[in-house]
């Protein structure tokens, strides 16, 4: 069997943009391994039955199936130990995956939400829209309401990764690693669903994006997104 990765999609099917599902690319990418896209939608919960699981990435790899992005990298590095290491056995890599998920797509979340809906089919659209008001208790265009007045509050939350790179070319040092992809796949994720420019030119973290999108023969790159 194939190799294949299980991820979301809006109406486009191109249009990859879970920043886990982008974390589970990029890790793939990373070993130099090849696997085939499985588009998979917001209300198609059923397609992931035989994963006993109902959320992607789900990655299928011979007779393995492997559901969420730290456990695909886990398995990766344990996997085919004789390509570049995610994890180098860190446990303290765990901190960034964490980090991006309880504090940079909480803030992305409320800076972007109201800019997915246009992108999926009818049915995901109509789900995404009530199941994500009845989480927020408002509208989703209420919880953007004046995202512009809050970027400079969002880009302060960078500072660490600045910190970090004020000193190296990647989060993982001279070489990007599971730290780099954890981040890049939330902010790949605002890239692909909103034209909001959440970046400044001249941040370190703009440039470190830059260079993200140019590993792997710009895989990041080539996928329906907006400018900035």
């Amino acid at each position: 069997m194939a190799r294949q990765l299980y991820e979301l999609v809006g109406a486009d099917p191109a249009r990859r943009f879970s920043p886990f599902c982008w974390r589970a690319r990029m890790a793939l990418a990373h070993k130099g391994l090849e696997a085939e896209v499985v588009p998979w939608r917001f209300t198609e919960t059923d397609r992931l039955a035989f994963a006993r699981h109902d959320k992607v990435p789900v990655l299928v790899d011979g007779d393995r199936v492997v559901a969420d992005s730290w456990a695909i990298a886990a398995y990766l590095d344990q996997a085919y130990p004789d390509r570049p290491s995610l994890l180098h056995g860190a446990a303290a890599l765990r901190f960034v995956p964490a980090w991006a998920d309880t504090v940079l797509n909480a803030a992305l979340v409320r800076l972007i939400v109201s800019d997915i809906p246009p992108l999926l089919g009818p049915g995901e659209a109509a789900y995404f829209r009530t199941s994500r008001e009845a989480r927020f208790g408002m509208t989703l265009e209420a919880v953007t309401a004046d995202r512009e007045a809050r970027l400079p509050g969002f880009r302060a939350l960078l500072a660490p990764l600045r910190v970090l790179l004020g000193g190296q070319a990647f989060l993982g040092g001279a070489a990007p690693d599971y730290a780099d992809y954890a981040v890049f796949g939330s902010l790949q994720w605002a890239r692909c669903v909103s034209p909001l420019r959440l970046l400044e030119q001249d941040d370190a973290v703009h440039a470190w994006r830059a260079r993200m999108l140019d590993l792997f023969g710009g895989l990041a790159r080539d996928v329906p997104c907006f400018p900035g």
